[in-house]
């Protein structure tokens, strides 16, 4: 008798897998926060860092505008539809620290499937309600995103 085997599903798969089940679970939540009571994160490898003129600041990045990268993409649409704040994370011990002083209610992320579950995972249980766009590539620099992604995400609202 043969057993029926299925296929094995990779790391990168399984945290796909994870990220987009939870975008799913939490998207009504996150749509009912006003943009006001939101705030955005990036991560630092989307930097063109040879021209990126950011400004550090404790454990994130303030962008400078220079246009060099997508986050300034992301930056205008976040001024635009009036988000808190957007950060540049150096990493991902940050995400605590900065929703300790900035008291968010939901968060936009925008980072690789291994990142974006596990910040699904540190935030699961908190009252702050958390949407994911990944990087198109990603890596340790030159990472990149879909900005039409990344504008349907930041652009959800409840339907009145």
């Amino acid at each position: 008798m043969k057993l029926c085997k299925f296929p094995k599903k990779s790391k990168e798969e399984i945290y796909k897998i994870q990220a987009e089940k939870q975008n799913k679970a939490k998207s009504k939540k996150f749509a009912a926060v006003p943009f006001d009571k939101r705030i955005v994160f990036v991560p630092h490898c989307m930097r063109k860092t040879s021209v990126c003129t950011a400004v550090e600041k404790d454990s994130y990045y303030i962008c400078g505008r220079c246009g060099a990268c997508k986050i300034n993409n992301i930056v205008e649409i976040a001024k635009r539809l009036g988000y808190k704040d957007i950060f540049i994370l150096k990493g991902g011990r940050a995400i605590e620290k900065i929703i300790a002083a900035q008291k968010p209610l939901a968060i936009a992320g925008v980072a690789c499937y291994f990142e974006g579950a596990q910040a699904f995972q540190m935030l699961n249980g908190k009252p702050v309600s958390v949407q994911f766009a990944p990087l198109t590539k990603d890596g340790c620099a030159d990472t990149d995103t879909d900005l039409n992604v990344v504008e349907r995400v930041l652009s959800q609202r409840a339907i009145k």
